[in-house]
């Protein structure tokens, strides 16, 4: 973790994880008007972060994986304003007319959603790719010239 940039939110998100653990451990679930509860799609109420992303690169790209399965592709937006990547769209219900008290159990969440990353290096806007295959949302960055790591000679004297 020497590595590791530190971010406030999954740094907020892992202590709220940790924080239903302790909950759960001593039995206490509350249901899904629980004050701790995992409320996946509400912005405002400790919204959890999703879809669950992973940011790699090599020295011409970056190359991010969001993790988005039941969402209609025809939502999903990807958009880039400086360095800020934003992913939005939508998950539907799989039952559209399953009324919320025909439920036993759901954990799932549905509805609108919206996550933004910033990028740790500068990229070529108008070269950006993006397919949604099997529920994950592959999006390719290319590096910007001056973000491409440079070869230096080393002389030996």
């Amino acid at each position: 973790m020497a590595n590791r940039v530190w971010d406030f939110y999954r740094d907020i998100t892992d202590l709220r994880r940790e924080i239903d653990r302790a909950f759960e451990a001593f039995g206490i679930d509350g249901g899904p008007f629980w004050p701790f509860s995992r409320i996946s799609f509400l912005p405002g109420r400790a919204a959890r972060v999703y879809p669950l992303l992973n940011l790699s690169e090599d020295a011409d790209n970056l190359y991010v994986e969001a993790l988005a399965p039941g969402v209609d592709p025809e939502t999903l937006d990807v958009s880039l304003v400086r360095n800020q990547l934003t992913l939005s769209g939508e998950k539907k219900a799989a039952l559209a007319d399953a009324k919320p008290e025909d439920y036993h159990r759901s954990e799932r969440g549905i509805g609108k959603f919206v996550r933004s990353i910033t990028l740790p290096v500068d990229v070529e806007e108008n070269k950006i790719k993006a397919d949604y295959r099997n529920g994950l949302l592959l999006i390719t960055l290319p590096k910007a010239e001056e973000a491409k790591p440079k070869q230096i000679a080393v002389k030996v004297g």
